[in-house]
């Protein structure tokens, strides 16, 4: 048995914001993916043992909002079915949600599928039933993980209860520019960067600056990055990185604080959050790689888009 490969994402703008209504933009990334597999392998009974726990998860929802084919679901577990990933847990990519694609593609009865018409109320419905589903993980979920993995598709968040498939402008593989992906070298936990969050949000002067300026700025980059605004998208992200550094430092590895302010004053390159932050990637815009390259030799980066 193999299942289908589902891919990592990466949100690229919108984290923390689309919790409170911003914009956000999430892309599929397909250099890190996973599959169901089965196998009597000692490797892999951690990983099986965790589906078993997730499985168990599963069994607590309501069936009205989804239900699984149960005794099929059970067989393969008994045949010790675990979840083959390349996925770097803890990394703010999406390995969880990887997961719960493959399991509701795999087993979920009545699916919405991908080659359907995915109205407005169908992608509305999938991305609750991911969300109950990826709870088991971190306690809440947005379900856009797992909606990116599944799709396999770029997706548009407008606001809460109005997500989109979209296009994002074609790569330009001669371009100096590129988004890539900063290994902080520590895992992340989802959950305690979260709860700081909502720590946060009870003060006037957070939510004042969330509502005043971090969603405007993320908003300007969902809509430059889409319309290809360059020059708009890096001025914009240089002032979202500045404000990221001054109001978000718990979730900033502290050993970065240096180089994320060495990013904004030299210019050489602008750090974001990467998902929830805390550890695992951090997310970096440049309009000159191999600048960037140089400023942050010693450290391993990964491209995933070029301009």
């Amino acid at each position: 048995m193999k299942g289908p490969l589902f891919y990592a994402k990466i949100l690229l703008f919108g984290e923390y914001g689309i919790i409170k209504d911003s914009k956000g933009l999430s892309i599929p990334y397909n250099f890190y993916r996973g599959a169901l597999k089965v196998s009597n392998d000692p490797s892999t009974q951690d990983s099986h043992e965790k589906l078993v726990a997730f499985c168990n998860h599963l069994k607590t929802l309501p069936e009205s909002i989804v239900s699984f084919d149960w005794k099929r679901l059970q067989e393969d577990l008994e045949n010790k079915m675990y979840f083959d990933s390349s996925i770097p847990q803890g990394y703010g990519i999406g390995s969880s949600g990887a997961l719960v694609a493959s399991i509701y593609d795999q087993y979920a009865l009545d699916k919405i599928t991908v080659l359907e018409n995915l109205t407005k109320e169908k992608l509305q419905h999938l991305k609750a039933v991911f969300a109950a589903m990826e709870s088991f993980f971190h306690g809440k979920s947005s379900g856009l993980d797992p909606l990116n993995s599944y799709l396999s598709l770029p997706i548009l968040i407008n606001s809460k209860d109005h997500i989109e498939p979209t296009g994002i402008p074609s790569q330009n593989p001669d371009g100096k520019g590129a988004v890539f992906l900063l290994d902080s070298g520590i895992t992340g936990e989802t959950a305690p960067m979260v709860s700081i969050f909502m720590e946060n949000m009870k003060q006037e002067a957070f939510r004042i600056m969330m509502k005043d300026q971090f969603i405007n700025y993320t908003d300007s980059c969902v809509d430059d990055f889409l319309n290809g605004n360059l020059t708009s998208l890096f001025l914009n992200i240089k002032q979202l990185s500045n404000l990221v550094l001054n109001n978000f430092k718990p979730m900033i590895p502290e050993k970065f604080h240096g180089i994320w302010q060495h990013g904004i004053e030299s210019n050489d390159y602008y750090l974001k959050l990467c998902g929830s932050g805390g550890g695992g990637y951090i997310l970096g815009f440049t309009q000159d790689f191999e600048k960037a390259k140089k400023s942050l030799k010693g450290h391993r980066l990964e491209v995933v888009y070029n301009f």
